[in-house]
Order: structure tokens, then C-alpha cells, then sequence
């Protein structure tokens, strides 16, 4: 199975750009070595990443000091802003969907999720993605050689 992260460093890093404010985005929450912003993305209501400010790959925030921090302030914007419900969600390389070598937490609410999270245009993304003219789900499921 594929472990491989997004390649990638403080340079040409998105999530760097944004923390130090070269790249515009709605920002939730910032402190001298957190940030939370509203995603690009908007599959859910709500949809933060909650990063730290330095670079680091997702093993190494998961594992720095500052990690529990980060799943605090995670908790607290769920708590506020989806009070129904949210998810917090990390992911760990490409066979995961990594697609940023900055570690961060996704926090994702303000809708039913249903049992996996689900939005418009799911199909066509995820033939964008692979490529194919058809998604088979048994197939995208299985592990790598």
C-alpha cells in the first residue's frame, strides 16, 4: 500500500502561503503557531483546516507538542459553528487523499454527513481523479502493489 505524502516543502507549500497571508483566505482562527481557515473546497457547510503555522509534514504535527492544541481549537470551532454534529478528519498520504505536505486537521459539519461524507459533483471528481469512465468502488477499495 502506497504511504507516500504530497511532495512538497515550506517553498512551494499552499497552506504555508496562507499562514503567512501571500495567499488569501477566510481565516477562523490564528495565533502565533495555529491557524484555522475556511477550505477551498465546499463539499460541507463547514469546511476548516486547522494547521500550524510552521511547516510540517502530517506525521509530524500529529506528533509535535502543539498537536493536542490543534485538536482542541478543532473541537471548539465544531462545537460553535456545526453544533449538530462534525467530523474531524486527518489524512495520511495519497492513497488517502493527502493532496497538501502541510500537516493539518480538516473539520467538517453544517449538514447531515451521512455515513461517509457525500457532495455534488462526487462522481465526476472522482473520475477527474483517476481517470476513469467509470468508478468502481470494490476496485478503489483495494490495496496497492
Amino acid at each position: 500500500m502506497s504511504s507516500s505524502v504530497p511532495a512538497g516543502g515550506p517553498d512551494e507549500c499552499a497552506f504555508c502561503g496562507i499562514a503567512s497571508g501571500e495567499l488569501p483566505r477566510q481565516i477562523r482562527y490564528k495565533d502565533d503557531d495555529l491557524i484555522a481557515f475556511r477550505n477551498a473546497l465546499d463539499w460541507a457547510p463547514i469546511m476548516y483546516l486547522v494547521a500550524p503555522i510552521e511547516h510540517m509534514s502530517q506525521a509530524e504535527f500529529w506528533r509535535s507538542p502543539l498537536f493536542s492544541r490543534a485538536a482542541g481549537l478543532a473541537v471548539e470551532l465544531g462545537e460553535a459553528d456545526a453544533p449538530g454534529g462534525f467530523r474531524i478528519v486527518s489524512n495520511f498520504g495519497t492513497d488517502a487523499m493527502q493532496s497538501q505536505p502541510h500537516g493539518h486537521l480538516h473539520v467538517l459539519g453544517g449538514a447531515h454527513l451521512g455515513l461517509y461524507m457525500d457532495f455534488e459533483g462526487k462522481s465526476e471528481f472522482l473520475l477527474r481523479l483517476y481517470g476513469s469512465e467509470r468508478h468502481d468502488p470494490l476496485t478503489f477499495r483495494k490495496r496497492h502493489p
